[in-house]
């Protein structure tokens, strides 16, 4: 048998093999020696340009860095895609809330799909797919004394990212005991603000800033007081430039100075800063005599919920209240209508959305008129001591408030407050209602 000379198309082929083997060969092995990926060159180079960012070491650092964020809400959502782009090594996620529909108007970072699901596994979902080469752990439970402790071990910096006093305090107090430096920032309304806490476990921690916490009915969420999404967003956008000036070392024990940065959008947009006052030697937290450690913390010596207080809404006895299906079978049927019912939400609120033949006045409103009928009269000027009353609010929680200032102050006998308040009644009762 004779060799037969092989194809010449075949032999260009295998030399193009050859050629494309050793390409990748020295491609592998410069790559190797290359502090960085080819892609992750690629991916961040407009980033590594700008001089601030003090080029590849500058990166190697974000690589390196661990960022825990407490919350995947209205804060949470803006920052963490710009620390997954950044390149932040090592993102972790705390919140056990899910995704629902009221929160996609400011948490952009989930989507109408997402609604039912884990906010933080949601949150990991998107990252992933905006940069492979970030690590996302999530961690679905609400933060307590109990847990904190070991979440917060594997990080360096921790974003408070919630809306509770008593969540802050904790965050604080357990970044505090490791060591670790905390970005926290609020937001409400239209405004926000964010501040730097436990710098390098030198500066001021959130004790030292508010040493007494602000009186439970002073407190909004969210939820009750609204929000306008890019307001939020835009703080939490600023969380994540303080962070990466962090990761980087633009702060230093020379240059970092406390302060708090306010942010306004309406009704112009406004961002000012202002100078802090620095560590405070009496500080339970991060004093010179530390009370709380992370013993007393972790064996809930530490009460947060007394410390920070809880609103009493249940001043109503049983026989001063009404389910939404006795209001409905009982008031609101065809028939004379001879009860006065009250919407004590906000009014803005029964704007949105109201029950027919109702009147509206706010707690502060009636509390503001002393218990006097006649003022009450200019407002609802068919009611009197004997009148059947029957108060409404969002959640059934003002509503009890009220219910209490009509019997005790102004002497009306006959007042009950709706259980559940006018969306129990949308969800049970009438689900063509509105429900902001």
């Amino acid at each position: 048998m004779t060799d037969q000379p092989v194809p010449s198309d075949v032999l260009n082929e295998l030399a193009a093999l050859r050629a494309e083997n050793a390409t990748l060969k020295q491609q592998l092995k410069s790559e190797t020696q290359l502090p960085m990926s080819l892609e992750e060159f690629k991916r961040y180079g407009r980033q590594m340009i700008v001089e601030e960012t003090r080029g590849v070491e500058g990166q190697l650092k974000l690589r390196r860095s661990k960022v825990l964020v407490v919350g995947a809400g209205g804060l949470g959502c803006p920052c963490l895609p710009y620390l997954a782009g950044a390149g932040v090594g090592l993102i972790g996620i705390v919140d056990n809330d899910v995704v629902e529909t009221s929160n996609l108007h400011r948490q952009v970072l989930h989507d109408s799909t997402k609604v039912g699901m884990l906010k933080c596994e949601s949150a990991k979902e998107v990252l992933s797919r905006l940069n492979p080469f970030v690590v996302i752990k999530t961690y679905p439970v609400r933060l307590n004394y109990s847990n904190a402790f070991d979440i917060f071990k594997d990080y360096d910096i921790v974003l408070d990212c919630t809306d509770t006093p008593l969540t802050r305090y904790l965050i604080s107090d357990v970044a505090v005991n490791l060591g670790l430096t905390v970005v926290s920032a609020s937001g409400l309304g239209s405004e926000g603000q964010l501040s730097i806490l436990n710098f390098k476990n030198v500066g001021p921690c959130y004790r030292c800033f508010y040493p007494v916490p602000p009186p439970p009915n002073a407190v909004s969420s969210c939820q009750e007081g609204g929000v306008i999404g890019p307001c939020i967003g835009l703080v939490g956008v600023m969380m994540a430039v303080e962070t990466i000036k962090l990761i980087l070392d633009i702060y230093t024990l020379d240059n970092f100075s406390p302060f708090l940065m306010q942010y306004s959008g309406f009704s112009l947009q406004s961002l000012r800063t202002f100078k802090m006052r620095g560590r405070q030697v009496k500080c339970q937290a991060c004093g010179e005599n530390p009370t709380i450690t992370r013993d007393t913390i972790e064996k809930g010596d530490v009460d947060y919920e007394l410390f920070c207080g809880q609103r009493n809404y249940n001043v109503c006895l049983a026989d001063e209240r009404i389910s939404v299906k006795e209001f409905q079978n009982s008031f609101l049927s065809p028939g004379e209508f001879n009860h006065i019912l009250l919407d004590v939400r906000p009014h803005h609120h029964y704007e949105i959305s109201h029950l027919p033949n109702t009147y509206n006045l706010t707690v502060k409103e009636l509390r503001d008129m002393d218990g006097s009928i006649a003022a009450l009269q200019s407002q609802i000027p068919n009611i009197h001591g004997q009148s059947e009353v029957l108060v409404m609010c969002r959640h059934g929680n003002d509503s009890q408030l009220a219910t209490r200032i009509l019997k005790d102050q102004f002497k009306i006998a006959n007042v009950r407050d709706v259980r559940g308040g006018f969306f129990k009644y949308i969800d049970d009762i009438n689900p063509t209602l509105p429900k902001y």
